[in-house]
């Protein structure tokens, strides 16, 4: 009953977050590659980089190593690969940080993945979309905790586990905000905030205050080339969409089933229909 309680709360956690940040924070969505959902070799991929860089704080507490044969991973290979801490091939992917050292170090139980690319869809784009862009877009900030910071999640609490693969970088942001006298309430104009982050995360904020009446409070982002990592940039790219096509699986393991499936529902439909259509005109041709 204490791990269906937790299971369940680790849900609602993720659903909760996922609602709440779906839309990020104004960034807009990079499109994830769909085709990696259907190669075998990225998933298996995703799968090695799920248990070595998001398991230690995540959980998948409706996932068990076993269904990773439909991947293509053999139950050896999964011994060998995936699990180093005792587990046994039908165990669920329990999280390994303890839930109290997580509230200390991140202020809060870091939520189940399970389903979170289901979670983070929104009207900008599907949650692969969303994860996709997220973990691309980390920058240097000094001023956050963990030392990093978030173009499409502000402030989240979750460090760039990914910092050695891609490098570090700096960030601009770009604001422009209505002023408003503090007596009165009434605008008194607009202002614009340029706030920059450089490659070490030093924070420099210059504001300045626009003339004329044609300006609309807006938000923009720009990233710095990441430098000093061990992958390219596509390189990276490439292996952030094979861990996010893993995740997408995994929130929805019969997903590519039921495709193939209804393709050849449809076409039964179809050749049906035919038959069916010349059937009727056979027992209706002697009525007039």
């Amino acid at each position: 009953m204490k791990n269906l309680v937790k299971t369940l709360a680790g849900l609602v956690a993720a659903l909760t977050i996922g609602g709440a940040f779906a839309a990020g924070a104004g960034y807009p969505l990079d499109r994830f590659p769909t085709d990696k959902l259907t190669q075998q070799p990225a998933l298996q991929n995703g799968a090695k980089l799920f248990v070595n860089y998001c398991l230690n704080c995540h959980g998948a507490a409706l996932m068990r190593y076993n269904r990773l044969h439909d991947i293509g991973l053999t139950d050896d290979q999964i011994r060998k690969s995936l699990l180093f801490s005792g587990e046994k091939v039908g165990d669920l992917m329990k999280v390994a940080i303890r839930p109290a050292d997580a509230k200390e170090w991140f202020g809060a139980l870091p939520p189940d993945l399970s389903v979170i690319a289901r979670a983070r869809s929104s009207g900008d784009g599907s949650g692969a979309d969303w994860l996709y862009t997220y973990l691309r877009t980390y920058f240097r900030d000094s001023t956050r905790p963990q030392g990093w910071n978030n173009a499409l999640f502000e402030n989240v609490g979750m460090p760039h586990v990914f910092w050695e693969l891609q490098g570090s970088r700096g960030a601009k942001l770009e604001e422009v905000r209505e002023a408003v006298d503090e007596q009165t309430g009434e605008s008194i104009g607009f202002t614009k905030s340029v706030v920059t982050f450089d490659a070490d995360g030093t924070r420099t904020e210059q504001t300045v205050k626009l003339e004329g009446a044609n300006h609309h409070p807006s938000r923009h982002w720009t990233l710095g080339v990441p430098t000093g990592g061990k992958l390219s940039q596509a390189g990276f790219d490439d292996t952030v969409a094979d861990l996010v096509a893993y995740v997408t699986y995994m929130s929805d393991p019969t997903a590519q089933t039921r495709t193939r499936l209804g393709v050849w529902v449809l076409l039964f439909l179809g050749l049906f229909t035919v038959f069916a259509w010349m059937l009727n005109r056979e027992y209706w041709k002697d009525v007039k």
